[in-house]
């Protein structure tokens, strides 16, 4: 249930139409420490209302600071660069090849998850799909070129941090709700430290653009990271990845249901 919940957030709040939006105006930095800092300030209400604190340990927010990184401060701030260059839906089909990656990453590190070969065949499927629809036979070039190399990295960066906060984190006392307020934080702390030096405040930020960072830090980071962190302590590293494959599912089914037959809307869905 918190997988397909999980799926539905990020399908259905079009992050990845979102951080397009986002772009419009703010640095990519700015609208990744945004979503971050949106997505704490969540959790923390979540925390305050459920009664809960965060981590004691020391050691424990050494971790959270690793994967805030992984998972959260460079995946967010590469995506938001890359759709300076690619549209919404290369993104999200870059993002897509995160399970085949988090795979290989966790055989490495994570020997209780020891993948069948059904499940490396039905990974390498999936995988395969997403290369044909990323067509990848046309090489990119310039800018289009930087903004793939973005997504790939942020691919990677979820790869790594997925087995690692399985590895680091699962098992741990806390909530999932502690966990993820304090893992927002990190990311939100790190990207505090480096935004104000490498960007400047827009000019202004439209309605639109502050809506689409607002949702993505309420929804598709505060909320959904919850869940997220529910699917790896319950399912492992590479189940919880697998939800890049689902996430377009329900995109795709939402974009059908609100443009219907308007080949023009969707030209303009996809363009986006």
């Amino acid at each position: 249930m918190q997988f397909v919940l999980l799926s539905a957030i990020w399908g259905f709040g079009l992050s990845f139409m979102f951080i397009k939006v986002g772009d419009q105006g703010p640095a990519p930095l700015q609208v990744a420490f945004g979503r971050l800092l949106c997505g704490a300030a969540t959790l923390m209400i979540v925390l305050a209302v459920r009664r809960e604190g965060l981590p004691r340990d020391p050691r424990v927010w050494r971790h959270l600071a690793v994967a805030a990184l992984l998972v959260n401060a460079l995946p967010f701030s590469l995506f938001a660069y890359a759709e300076t260059h690619v549209t919404s839906v290369i993104a999200g089909m870059w993002n897509a090849t995160t399970p085949l990656l988090t795979l290989l990453v966790a055989m490495l590190v994570l020997p209780e998850e020891r993948p069948s070969s059904e499940r490396v065949l039905g990974i390498g499927i999936g995988f395969a799909g997403v290369l044909v629809l990323l067509g990848i036979w046309h090489a990119p070039t310039g800018g289009a070129l930087l903004g793939n190399l973005a997504c790939l990295a942020a691919a990677a960066g979820y790869a790594l941090g997925f087995p690692y906060v399985r590895r680091n984190l699962s098992g741990r006392p806390e909530s999932s709700v502690a966990l993820s307020t304090g893992q927002l934080l990190c990311g939100a702390a790190a990207l505090a430290l480096i935004t104000p030096f490498l960007t400047t405040s827009p000019a202004s930020l439209p309605l639109p653009v502050a809506a689409s960072v607002l949702s993505l830090g309420v929804l598709g980071t505060g909320l959904a990271y919850i869940l997220n962190f529910g699917v790896i302590q319950a399912a492992g590293a590479t189940s919880a990845s697998t939800v890049t494959y689902v996430i377009p599912l329900f995109s795709t089914g939402l974009a059908f249901s609100y443009l219907g037959n308007d080949s023009a809307g969707m030209s303009r869905w996809v363009a986006s």
